[in-house]
């Protein structure tokens, strides 16, 4: 039979067949024999031309690299574009004539800014972003492929130079208009909607079924500019479009649009129509997690950490949700490892910032905390329970004025709505001059959202200071009326028992324990009943622990921030 056509040809020299089997992708073998021929060719320098030479190490460097030595192949790159600036001065003295035993040669060397992009992946996977910046930098604007560019644009935005990050993310895009990732990147560096949407209306216009396309950047174009409403709004008219219907990413992207917008229930929700539509989903699974640890389900928590690290232990997001059952089972110390380790896979992850953030603050080290909630708001700047942990911290450390002046900067950028609404109040209510105001920005927050979980909790705790408890005990119940809360029910169990109403502030309390059985305050409540012969003392004891309490960890517990919750359950048990 006629051999096949595959098959090495007879002359072959040695480093011809080293770049098949490169092709071939036989990586270990190309290790073992390219190693022994740079050995030989060490010991005798005649023995392979400056462009075997140069062939060899590249291919040996791929090969590292494809094991992941970076370091190493990093090397032996250096070596191999040193050996290229040697053959390229030979060749600039012999010019080539174009005949047919020079051209084969010149072709099939690899390329050289081939291997500057690898040098630079292995840079940045050796977390050393400016030598990746350096090396790809170096290449003439005219030869960069549009990975290259795409690689700077998104080396630039992390070592904060934005417009040259804009510059290499319009060049992706004029090389390739559906570089969708490339429109995303242009959004979070505010470049406006319009200009970018321009860079791909020919694109748009010439291919069919494409008309969802300018709908979708105007979409991420609210979320970036922090318009939760509109951006919600946008998504789902494309996801009710028959074409893009049951979307994962979709869907994954309003499940985190309602979590920065403070609805919880249909953030879960949307996270779990993704879930069951791609049970491989890695992506906001962190947020999910956190979600959940919140509301008490921590059994829910465990199992979600447990599937996600049997998809990949590579990312950040199992080591996240496993984070939180440690910081909600208040193992801080675990949960400062686990979201170290997360930041170590995933530098941009702000969940992981905000968890290692929060358990540093709960374990008495505010400092450390405070850089942790800075990077998260310079990475995530329109999410709003970066600015919460940072805002905790201030107050923890007594540092009211930084608290203010920064819950003023959040309500003048994000706007004033419910949330910033009551963040700024939270503040405002720990400085005994601003009670007034407080209250006026609270009322304010409960006019646009009644039901806003964490503006109720605050203005509980003012109508506490104030002993009106009727008026607490009213607007706990019309919170009440269309969602269940923990924190909402144990506060109304303790309004209940400030005007001995013990039977029903009994049923409260099991209520709120039966949302969260973990919840200490609930229980404690029960226990303090279950004590008391004399109702005079009880109704005395629970207004001093209202008074410490129920302001501190409630506003914990129902805000949306995982960092200011879990920091006030702490400071809660840390007085116990």
């Amino acid at each position: 039979a006629p051999p096949a056509p595959h098959l090495p040809a007879a002359g072959m020299s040695v480093v011809e067949h080293v770049r098949e089997m490169a092709a071939a992708g036989l990586h270990s073998n190309v290790r073992l024999l390219s190693g022994l021929l740079l050995t030989m060719s060490g010991n005798n320098p005649e023995l392979f031309s400056p462009s075997q030479k140069y062939q060899l190490l590249v291919y040996h460097a791929d090969s590292l690299f494809h094991d992941k030595e970076y370091r190493n192949a990093v090397s032996k790159y250096t070596m191999a574009l040193q050996q290229k600036k040697a053959l390229s001065k030979t060749s600039k003295v012999r010019p080539s004539t174009g005949n047919a035993a020079s051209t084969p040669q010149s072709q099939c060397l690899p390329s050289e800014i081939e291997v500057k992009y690898k040098m630079a992946e292995c840079y940045t996977m050796l977390k050393q972003d400016k030598d990746a910046i350096a090396i790809l930098d170096g290449i003439p604007s005219r030869q960069r492929t549009p990975k290259i560019n795409m690689m700077l644009a998104n080396l630039y935005k992390k070592a904060g130079q934005e417009r040259s990050s804009v510059t290499s993310y319009k060049e992706v895009l004029r090389q390739c208009p559906l570089a969708l990732d490339a429109i995303l990147g242009l959004l979070s560096l505010s470049v406006k909607g319009a200009e970018v949407a321009s860079m791909t209306i020919n694109i748009i216009q010439s291919i069919p079924n494409l008309d969802w396309l300018s709908v979708w950047i105007k979409a991420y174009a609210f979320v970036h500019t922090g318009d939760n409403t509109r951006a919600i709004n946008t998504i789902c008219s494309l996801e009710k479009k028959s074409l893009l219907r049951d979307n994962v990413d979709l869907l994954g992207s309003l499940a985190d649009l309602y979590f920065r917008a403070g609805d919880n229930k249909n953030s879960i929700l949307k996270f779990e129509q993704a879930q069951m539509l791609d049970p491989y989903l890695i992506k906001g699974m962190d947020v999910y997690g956190y979600l959940l640890a919140r509301e008490g389900r921590l059994e829910d928590v465990e199992n979600l950490g447990c599937r996600l690290f049997n998809i990949s232990d590579q990312h950040a997001e199992p080591w996240v949700v496993s984070g939180c059952h440690s910081f909600y089972s208040k193992r801080y110390s675990r949960a400062l490892y686990l979201g170290a380790k997360a930041i170590q896979l995933n530098s941009n992850s702000v969940q992981a910032l905000l968890l290692k953030g929060a358990a540093l603050r709960n374990m008495g080290r505010v400092q450390e905390a405070i850089i942790h909630f800075r990077e998260a708001i310079r990475l995530a700047p329109c999410r709003l329970d970066c600015y919460e942990g940072l805002i905790e911290c201030y107050l923890a450390s007594n540092s009211i004025r930084e608290a203010m002046v920064m819950a003023n900067n959040v309500y003048k950028t994000l706007g004033a709505n419910a949330q910033t609404l009551t963040l700024l109040a939270t503040v405002c209510l720990e400085d005994p001059v601003t009670q007034e105001k407080a209250k006026t920005l609270l009322d304010k927050a409960l006019t646009q959202r009644p039901d806003y979980i964490k503006a109720v909790v605050k203005k509980a705790e003012l109508l506490s200071r104030e002993q009106k408890y009727e008026d607490g005990i009213a607007l706990l119940r019309n919170a009440l009326a269309n969602q269940s809360d923990c924190v909402l029910h144990r506060i109304l169990g303790d309004f209940l028992v400030a005007v001995n109403e013990y039977q029903e502030a009994m049923d409260q309390y099991s209520i709120a324990l039966s949302l969260d059985p973990n919840d200490q305050k609930s229980l404690e409540g029960m226990q303090k009943m279950e004590k008391e012969e004399s109702p005079t003392d009880a109704t005395q004891e629970e207004d001093v622990d209202d008074m410490e309490g129920s302001g501190e960890e409630g506003d914990l517990e129902g805000s949306d921030s995982e960092a200011a919750q879990w920091a006030d359950q702490e400071q809660w048990f840390g007085m116990q």
